[in-house]
């Protein structure tokens, strides 16, 4: 009997990739595209209505060196980073919480996970709310405590508008968090702390020594998708403060969004995404490999 030019497992392969290539041309046309022609505009002159030049490094010096609005920019986004230790350390700890066999665990669960599907413009609108110094609950509540004698405009201080924003942030993301770490102390193995106990280790040192450890790829998961919030929370800051005052809370990805559609240079936005990009990919990759390459893996073995 004649062999068949292909191998069973070859052919299984080659059936695969061809259910997967629609899939695959449509992701290339939407993003590997765009994403060339922005590498492409970055090394140019363009404006509507004009012919495309090059322009060499032209718009990459004048971020690095004319530009003092985009070092801000760039320092409001390691700032805003902040959003990440913050939402992790609340996060482990309501994990922590709702683990334990209380009462309505599963209602305090659902609470904390709540404002993380809700739309973020709607997120953004009531905590603008909050914050108002005339009707905001969070203006009344500090009087009320006798902790202020006249109503702060958080989000029009230039000292407190980021702080502002960065706790809107983390309310949002915080029980999406609590669930990825809730899901790897469940995959962690009772009889692990059982043999602890029987040893007389204390409960500080089984967190330290077991809980901590093996939750390690769940909390870099977070890490990387904090990072990935972090680069394009832009419908949060737009509602919010539209990146005011000033620039006081503008991010990278509002202030492109700003040269492009408000000053019409999409070259200059085009730069900006590149070294936003840039910086991102390297943030993940860091990530990840201090991970050892297990981000998110929560399963392990008995």
């Amino acid at each position: 009997m004649k062999k068949p030019f292909l191998s069973r497992k070859t052919r299984h392969l080659a059936f695969v990739w061809m259910l997967l290539l629609p899939a695959l041309l449509v992701y290339f046309a939407y993003r590997a595209v765009p994403l060339a022609w922005n590498v492409v505009l970055s090394f140019s002159f363009w404006a509507p209505g004009k012919p495309i030049r090059f322009a060499g490094l032209y718009q990459y010096q004048e971020l690095a060196f004319y530009d003092g609005i985009f070092w801000e920019v760039l320092k409001n986004t390691a700032i805003f980073m902040l959003v990440i230790p913050i939402s992790i350390m609340l996060a482990l700890a309501l994990a922590l919480l709702v683990d334990q066999k209380i009462t309505g665990r599963n209602i305090y669960r659902t609470i904390i996970f709540l404002p993380y599907p809700m739309m973020v413009v709607a997120v953004g609108i009531v905590w603008r709310w909050l914050y108002n110094d005339n009707v905001g609950l969070i203006n009344y509540a500090l009087r009320s405590m006798g902790l202020i004698s006249r109503p702060i405009a958080f989000l029009e201080s230039y000292d407190f508008a980021l702080a502002a924003v960065i706790a809107a942030a983390v309310w949002q993301i915080l029980g999406f968090f609590m669930i990825i770490i809730l899901t790897g102390l469940q995959n962690i193995p009772p009889h692990l702390y059982e043999a602890a106990r029987i040893d007389g280790a204390r409960a500080h040192h089984r967190f330290w020594r077991i809980t901590l450890p093996l939750l390690r790829p769940s909390l870099f998961l977070c890490v990387i998708l904090g990072v990935i919030a972090s680069f394009t929370s832009f419908d949060l800051i737009y509602t919010m403060t539209n990146g005011g005052p000033g620039h006081a809370t503008d991010l990278l990805i509002t202030y492109i969004y700003k040269a492009a559609f408000t000053l019409s240079r999409f070259d200059y936005a085009a730069a900006m995404t590149v070294v936003m990009f840039v910086l991102f990919l390297a943030l993940a990759l860091l990530t990840n490999r201090l991970a050892g390459g297990d981000a998110g893996k929560v399963d392990i073995s008995d």
